[in-house]
């Protein structure tokens, strides 16, 4: 499956459009993580269990748009944006989307 930020694939051409695709995970912190992070925010610098958090939230709903847009038959997703949205206190949804699409062969 390829995928794209942008809206087309040099040297491809696309066939089909099959339609909106998307993934999303939603994630909470954890306390262990907070306290070591609360620590990490009285000293400075980059917070890594919450990097590390995103990141892996990141991955999770990107392989979930994947399955979905091979689920319907796509060759590559073009156009695909991540967004990020507050859920309640401590948790958020990690959501990513394109466009399904079937290249010329």
């Amino acid at each position: 499956m390829e995928i794209t930020t942008t809206e087309t694939f040099p040297g491809k051409e696309i066939a089909e459009i099959l339609g909106v695709c998307r993934g999303s995970t939603v994630r909470a912190r954890n306390i262990g993580r907070d306290i070591f992070a609360g620590i990490k925010n009285l000293i400075g610098g980059e917070i890594s269990e919450y990097t590390k958090l995103q990141s892996q939230s990141r991955d999770q709903a990107l392989e979930r748009m994947i399955t979905e847009a091979e689920s319907m038959g796509a060759d590559g997703v073009v156009n695909i944006r991540f967004i990020t949205a507050m859920v309640m206190q401590g948790a958020a949804e990690i959501m990513v989307y394109g466009t399904a699409v079937k290249f010329r062969k």
